[in-house]
């Protein structure tokens, strides 16, 4: 076990998976505030056409 422990931080797949994680982790904060700007915008709307339709 000791030794693929040092096999896999000496060979170039570390490096490999944290710069992967650290993308990953970049798409996925992106992809939240995009929904959250989105959502925010779409809930403005619906509530100004809801206004518009209520009696």
């Amino acid at each position: 076990m000791l030794s693929s422990i040092k096999k896999f931080l000496k060979s170039e797949d570390g490096p490999t998976a944290v710069e992967y994680a650290v993308m990953l982790a970049l798409i996925v904060i992106v992809c939240i505030a995009a929904v959250r700007a989105i959502g925010t915008s779409a809930n403005a709307q619906f509530t100004n056409i809801a206004g518009q339709i209520a009696p």
